[in-house]
């Protein structure tokens, strides 16, 4: 298959990823939170939330694999590709080792960490779950070389279809557990279990059908200190992101305890998923990113690659956003997980207003990347993560939740939209005065939408799951309506015209 269509079917796939997603969190959500209560389910979302930072462990060598990788490819040098290969999977088979011995430290430190707002019973059962969870790291650190390997080889078709057929397992299997009585340590080590297959079939596919090759020998230490050069500030940029997506969870963890981390946990899940549907595009553009930079691609061309995308993001992402803005508090309340979450909604809209910058601009990181300029992004942000942590903490011994979502948020509106915008257009020769007026335009039949539901919901209340259905449709509807008359240019009606003939075209085929 064409490097094109990969990337374009990629593009799709992720997007049919995020929706299954999205679908099995509406539906599964719920029932796992009454099968497992409030206290168990906040229990299992903030140790998964602790060990999940010992995935920073990374170094962002993952990325560096890709771009590296690439640039082999495209000047035939196979021998240092292979060289690069193996020694990334000895770096990575060391850096699970050391992942499992910080998990061993912070296995023995539950009852210091949580211990003033845990039982001995949740204490208890927070250590088996992190001792699951960390030799799920163990294990992942060393195979996830392959999965990079995939990505740089732009063959995002096996690798969607192979998370897409993991993410609805998950639940089926899960739910046949809950079923027979089963909890939280079952669904981690359901996780582990799928996690492990997967990637053991990444190396299959690896070595059946990309011909991948690992060569051991002396570490080229002259390459090594290139690529940490470069990857340095990816891994402290990942600190960043953990620091600014799961440090109130921890923070409400040792203040709160673990009914409230179950509220922040619902919005959290929110968020994730409104996140997700911006990387969809972004995902698949690092090896094409790279190829511009390596051909020496002017600043207009990465202006337009930025706009474009940019564009595209904001289509889907203004959707969501200001469709939960008007419905999520009845769809939280109503349909999904109970009133007994209903700060979940405040919260979940403090974390997604601000989001939306970085998430529309997230090929920016990309561009980042191969023209070696990241650091500039990671110090800035780092400054505002310090930021972050300092009101985090203050406000939610205030007011819980909602006043560790607002740290966070005031953190992401400094740092990804107010110093980086200004960063893009004065070192990266981004458009961004340009890109802003495209993004402004687009939203003006998004508030002329808005205005004309939020008088139709006045004057019809919500009272029912099937109001919120139907309003939600209308509102749909309306919103593309408007946008394909006002808001999109002809290149993304073609995009979608074309999409949508293949469409019809697969399902004439199939009848």
């Amino acid at each position: 298959m064409k490097e094109k269509n990969q990337i374009k079917l990629g593009a799709i796939l992720s997007y049919i990823i995020i929706i299954v997603n999205m679908l099995i969190g509406v539906l599964y959500t719920p029932i796992l939170t009454s099968k497992l209560g409030q206290a168990e389910y906040g229990l299992y979302s903030l140790v998964t939330s602790v060990i999940s930072y010992l995935t920073i462990l990374d170094f962002g060598f993952g990325n560096a694999i890709i771009i590296y990788t690439t640039r082999y490819r495209n000047k035939k040098e196979k021998e240092k590709e292979q060289k690069l290969h193996g020694m990334f999977f000895i770096i990575y088979s060391v850096i699970g080792i050391v992942a499992g011995i910080i998990g061993a430290i912070l296995w023995l430190n539950v009852d210091s960490l949580f211990g003033n707002t845990m039982s001995l019973a949740e204490l208890n059962e927070a250590k088996v779950l992190m001792g699951i969870l960390t030799f799920n790291l163990i294990i992942t650190f060393p195979l996830s070389v392959f999965s990079s390997i995939i990505t740089s080889y732009e063959k995002f078709v096996f690798s969607k279809t192979l998370n897409l057929i993991r993410i609805v397992v998950n639940p089926i299997v899960m739910l046949i557990l809950l079923a027979f009585g089963y909890k939280a340590i079952a669904l981690v080590i359901l996780n582990t279990v799928l996690n492990i297959f997967t990637l053991i079939l990444n190396y299959i596919y690896c070595r059946k059908k990309l011909h991948i090759k690992l060569k051991f020998g002396k570490i080229d230490f002259k390459l090594l200190r290139e690529i940490m050069a470069y990857s340095v500030w990816i891994f402290l940029n990942s600190i960043i992101d953990k620091i600014n997506l799961n440090l109130d969870q921890f923070v409400l963890g040792i203040y709160s305890g673990s009914a409230t981390v179950a509220i922040y946990s619902v919005a959290g899940q929110l968020n994730q998923m409104y996140m997700n549907f911006s990387t969809a595009i972004s995902g698949v553009l690092l090896p094409k990113v790279t190829k511009m930079e390596s051909n020496q691609a002017s600043d207009k061309e990465f202006s337009d690659i930025f706009i474009k995308t940019g564009r595209l993001q904001y289509i889907v992402m203004a959707l969501i956003l200001f469709g939960f803005i008007l419905y999520g508090s009845e769809f939280i309340n109503i349909m999904w997980v109970g009133p007994e979450y209903s700060d979940s909604y405040i919260i979940a809209c403090i974390l997604m207003l601000p989001m939306i910058i970085p998430l529309i601009q997230n090929v920016g990181l990309n561009i980042l990347q191969v023209k070696n300029k990241y650091k500039y992004r990671v110090i800035i942000l780092i400054i505002f993560a310090i930021i972050n942590v300092l009101i985090s903490i203050i406000l939610s011994k205030l007011y819980g939740g909602i006043g560790a979502a607002i740290g966070t948020a005031i953190a992401m509106i400094g740092g990804t939209g107010i110093c980086m915008n200004i960063f893009y257009q004065k070192e990266i020769k981004i458009d961004i005065i340009c890109f802003w007026k495209n993004i402004v335009k687009m939203t003006i039949p998004i508030i002329e939408c808005m205005i004309i539901a939020l008088v139709w919901k006045l004057i019809n209340p919500i009272n029912s799951s099937l109001d919120l259905i139907i309003q939600i449709f209308l509102f749909t509807i309306l919103y593309i309506i408007l946008m394909w008359k006002f808001g999109i240019n002809e290149y993304e009606k073609n995009i979608f015209i074309v999409l949508l003939r293949k469409i019809i075209k697969i399902k004439e085929r199939n009848s």
